[in-house]
């Protein structure tokens, strides 16, 4: 197809602002967007379909139908979108996913006597929320130590309501750790002070209580009252802990949100930090599925748009800080501006601490995505999962239980190697990993029909001789040669062979296997990229659900072929240059060491002329003509 027929025509299509929607045959939104001017953009759905990337292609192919809604202004646009994505949730547009249900701080602003609570219900009438925080622990620390500067209610609203029908304090104000007016302590009145001096703390006005409670301290030691100043003493070493949790990153007086990101194809993690009055009050993750091509500054765009779509204004901050500027950040401020009633400044974090504090949030966002990615393969439900459905998708009779991915890996057709990885019960077996190296090939389909020819050659021998028959073959565990096997090699049948790349890729190997016998063992390959599973003799490759366990199986398959081929063909390339240029006189370890560094390969440094060389710190004239001379004498 090479036109869709529903493309509407140029000219009907507005160029104002506004929110456009997909949707299929049955009427289903497929997707939602939003564009300033919604010719342009929807120009680019339209584009030869070739020319899209894969996942959009995919969209567009499946709908049936694309309408707009004019709005007054861009700041309309991001509000209209927000509503039809949490109406409609098109599934091509990004999923979120919290990594796990955080707990909160409230206070229960509604109550005649409000209490603080730990809590992950955030939907409380007239609460106000503190975090999230980490671990539940670290809210219950928090408050032991806060009511001991703010005794304010802790009991159940059944043990409130018994206390004060029967003028008996609750439990815990009989021990001293509530404050509620049922203690007889303070009145209702008194109790909503303490209250907002709590909220007051917590929202980031800490050292005004700091500087009065240390005034009070010295005063009353100065009025030889030690038993006052002990217990304000005791109150400014609680409020230090509370302050200790929440190390000092930025200025006193900065409220701000800060979004460290980290992404790859499919899925991207996010680390939210909260910082008020200078401190990291609290910490949120999030996953976000992504079905179409979105990254960078959209993602941004997405993130935030999620963010603060439901917030209330208490919880917008006056800073938001991001790894890169959404192209709309002018109108996304003012959209913040008006949620908060207040100015908003969207900034990406460039130098100083707020640069360090964002480095640290995405450190911390990739070791996120890597969690991710591999987490379903690490538990043993997901991996029995994940097998099951890899042998459902595929047609398989079993599930494969021992699984092998082939990548090819070359530098501009040159030091052409190939990596073999296997997986068995879903597990890396990273001893029996196997890198060969390929002198002669013509591309990389030769290359796949080269390498498991050679491999399927040993599966009907159960053990080898100590010398394998194929030299070009090595044994490597995760990088390293292995010099002497105690182990049979190729000595176990895969169920399933996986090759990196498409249907040629797919149709050389089944070659392979035609040839060799073996047409019984399962093959498939998975493109990169597109994510698309292709089967040997099929027109259409085969697109397994995004959130399946057997689709994130197959891409750690594919990322440690991949890794494992580069890292091979990278210490080749080095043991290769290093050995030619240890001929040459006058050359040593610390002058062929810099050679590696700056050239690389032999390749580039045949290429190089001699005043190139002699560029290099140590390497006179008359040393890089000998290594020039050297080389294309060979």
């Amino acid at each position: 197809m090479s036109q869709l027929s529903y493309r509407p025509k140029p000219g009907e299509i507005p160029t104002n602002p506004g929110v456009y929607r997909f949707r299929d045959a049955d009427g289903r939104v497929l997707y939602v967007g939003k564009a300033k001017n919604l010719r342009a953009r929807l120009s680019n759905y339209f584009a030869p379909l070739r020319s899209l990337h894969e996942r959009t292609r995919r969209m567009v192919t499946t709908a049936a139908s694309v309408e707009w809604t004019v709005v007054a202004s861009d700041v309309d646009s991001l509000q209209l979108e927000y509503m039809w994505i949490k109406e409609f949730d098109p599934p091509f547009n990004v999923r979120y996913r919290d990594d796990k249900s955080y707990p909160f701080m409230a206070i229960t602003l509604a109550d005649e006597a409000p209490r603080v609570i730990v809590t992950r219900n955030r939907r409380i009438p007239g609460a106000k929320y503190f975090g999230p925080y980490p671990k539940v622990w670290a809210v219950h620390d928090t408050i032991d130590l806060m009511i001991k500067v703010f005794p304010i209610r802790t009991c159940s609203d059944a043990s409130y309501k018994k206390a004060m029908q029967t003028g008996r304090p609750c439990f815990p104000g009989q021990i001293g750790r509530c404050g509620g007016p049922c203690s007889g302590r303070v009145t209702i009145e008194e109790h909503r002070a303490i209250v907002d001096d709590f909220i007051a703390f917590m929202s980031g006005g800490d050292q005004r209580f700091t500087k009065a409670l240390t005034q009070r301290m010295r005063e009353a030691s100065a009025a030889m009252d030690y038993e006052a100043a002990a217990v304000y003493r005791d109150k400014l070493q609680s409020i230090d802990a509370v302050l200790n949790r929440s190390a000092l990153v930025l200025a006193e007086d900065t409220d701000a949100d800060l979004f460290g990101i980290a992404e790859d194809e499919l899925a991207a993690t996010v680390q939210h930090f909260v910082i008020r009055g200078g401190r990291v009050r609290g910490v949120r993750a999030l996953t976000i599925e992504k079905e179409l091509d979105i990254a960078g500054a959209d993602l941004v765009d997405q993130v935030l748009q999620r963010t603060y779509g439901d917030a209330v204004a208490a919880d917008i901050p006056r800073q938001v800080l991001v790894p890169s500027l959404p192209e709309d950040a002018a109108d996304l401020e003012q959209w913040l501006r008006e949620r908060r009633q207040r100015p908003v400044t969207i900034q990406v974090a460039q130098r100083g601490r707020k640069a360090e504090l964002m480095r640290t949030a995405s450190l911390n966002a990739q070791q996120a995505l890597m969690l991710h990615k591999t987490r379903r393969t690490s538990d043993y439900v997901a991996r029995a999962q994940a097998l099951t459905d890899l042998q459902d998708a595929l047609g398989l009779a079993e599930a494969p239980l021992r699984i092998e991915c082939f990548d090819v890996s070359h530098l501009g057709g040159t030091n052409v190697v190939a990596s073999m990885v296997v997986f068995e019960d879903g597990l890396a077996r990273k001893d029996q990993y196997r890198s060969f190296s390929i002198p002669e090939t013509t591309d990389d389909t030769d290359s796949i029909y080269q390498v498991l020819t050679r491999r399927l050659a040993y599966v009907d021998r159960a053990e080898e001789p100590d010398e394998p028959a194929d030299p070009l073959a090595a044994a490597v565990a995760d990088g390293d040669v292995v010099t002497t096997r105690k182990r049979p090699r190729f000595a176990y049948r895969p169920q399933l062979l996986v090759v990196d790349g498409g249907k040629p890729q797919v149709e050389a190997a089944a070659r392979a296997l035609a040839d060799a016998g073996h047409e019984e063992i399962a093959l498939c390959g998975i493109a990169k990229r597109l994510e698309e599973v292709w089967l040997p003799g099929e027109d259409f490759p085969v697109i397994l659900p995004r959130t399946s366990e057997a689709l994130y199986l197959l891409q750690r398959l594919r990322d440690e072929a991949h890794r494992f081929a580069i890292t091979h063909q990278r210490k080749r390339r080095r043991r290769d240059i290093g050995s030619v240029l240890s001929e040459v006189p006058g050359l040593g370890d610390a002058r062929i060491k810099a050679l590696l560094r700056h050239f690389g390969s032999v390749t580039a440094l045949k290429n190089a002329a001699p005043e190139e060389i002699a560029e290099l710190p140590g390497i006179g004239p008359k040393l890089a003509l000998a290594i020039h001379d050297h080389l294309t004498t060979r």
